[in-house]
């Protein structure tokens, strides 16, 4: 290398005394030759093989904080503690937060954070709420499972897979806040049921079951603020509010607090057809709602013959199989008189029937024979 080099700078030499311009772009590549020669002389030196330890050391979570989150803290940031992946060599890592509910195995993986670094993971509480509703039901406590994963990026054309290395798993209580509310206070009943702001903007709304002779208030648990019965709309501090007993069952609780209204409108969703015990004919067997699933599902006889959904008894909305497919014991709904009737898949018996509303014209549909 030593005679490479002195070669180089006598013709280095012949070059300036020649052209002063050549002169200097020939510099410039000299020095890039010589970092080049640099290179590989310290390959020869130290080996090209970068040695992984034989027990890698994966990352690990080392606190995590505090997880009761407010929505008057939803600008606050907060810290989980990790320590990196030990290779034995500086390697190059990708980390990766993840969350999931509690003895779930990670199936469906919430991700918080991704990065090329883990020791201070910094999300505000107002994103990770956001997050963290997507597998977790609001205003309530839930267990979550919580852990850090890396993977090292092998040399690419090398035939090798990246590395993956997972922190064992860290669980903790989560509180998360859903979307502003109110509550719905039934006067003598325990527990509450809500309707909620999807713009944060004064308006509410949500199903609420009521039952004959209910009365209810609405409280604005954020600001402490009670809504009651005043003329034709709502009043702060007011009475509870009288359910007429066309009311009872399911309706749809729509409620402005700007300009103080609020309107019910009755939301029965049946099952109705041949199968059931009044045929095509009201009223239909109605069907109940559960919140943390947004499902409607009902339990009864019935004998072998068809079945649709529909609201209200009426035909205004009424849910049938997808033209084209094959009924089952599931399958995908559509809305309209293009929908189908739905035949029983095993004939006449004890069945719990279970619908999800997608949207407005689309659903799926379970039978269950018990």
């Amino acid at each position: 290398m030593k005679s490479q080099l002195i070669q180089i700078s006598t013709k280095t030499l012949a070059i300036n005394r020649l052209n002063p311009n050549k002169m200097k772009k020939f510099n410039f590549i000299l020095i890039a030759l010589i970092g080049v020669l640099g290179f590989f002389s310290s390959c020869e030196k130290d080996g090209n093989e970068l040695i992984m330890k034989e027990n890698v050391v994966a990352p690990s979570i080392t606190s995590l904080p505090n997880l009761e989150l407010m929505r008057v803290n939803g600008d606050n940031n907060l810290t989980f503690t990790c320590s990196p992946v030990d290779a034995g060599f500086n390697a190059s890592a990708t980390y990766f937060l993840e969350a999931a509910p509690a003895g779930t195995n990670f199936e469906k993986v919430i991700s918080i954070y991704n990065g090329f670094t883990c020791d201070n993971i910094e999300v505000s509480v107002a994103d990770l709420n956001a997050l963290l509703l997507n597998e977790f039901p609001a205003d309530e406590t839930s267990s979550a499972d919580f852990r850090i994963r890396c993977v090292l990026e092998s040399d690419a054309g090398l035939g090798v897979d990246d590395f993956v290395y997972t922190s064992e798993t860290s669980t903790a209580d989560v509180t998360i806040f859903g979307l502003l509310r109110l509550d719905v206070i039934i006067t003598g009943a325990s527990g509450t049921q809500k309707i909620v702001s999807a713009a944060s903007d004064g308006n509410y709304a949500g199903l609420v079951k009521f039952e004959i002779g209910d009365t209810f208030t609405l409280l604005d648990p954020d600001n402490n603020i009670s809504y009651g019965a005043g003329g034709s709309g709502l009043v702060i501090d007011g009475p509870a509010i009288a359910i007429a007993d066309t009311d009872a069952g399911w309706n749809q609780l729509m409620v402005n607090t700007n300009d103080l209204t609020y309107t019910l409108e009755n939301y029965f969703i049946g099952l109705v057809g041949s199968a059931t015990p009044n045929g095509w004919d009201a009223p239909d067997q109605k069907m109940d709602y559960d919140s943390s699933t947004k499902t409607w599902s009902i339990t009864l006889d019935l004998v072998d013959g068809v079945v649709k959904f529909r609201r209200n008894d009426g035909w205004s909305w009424n849910m049938g199989f997808v033209e084209g497919e094959t009924p089952g014991y599931t399958g995908a709904l559509q809305q309209g008189g293009v929908g189908n009737d739905i035949p029983l898949p095993d004939g006449a018996g004890n069945y719990t029937v279970i619908l999800t509303i997608l949207s407005d014209d689309a659903g799926t549909y379970e039978f269950i024979k018990n």
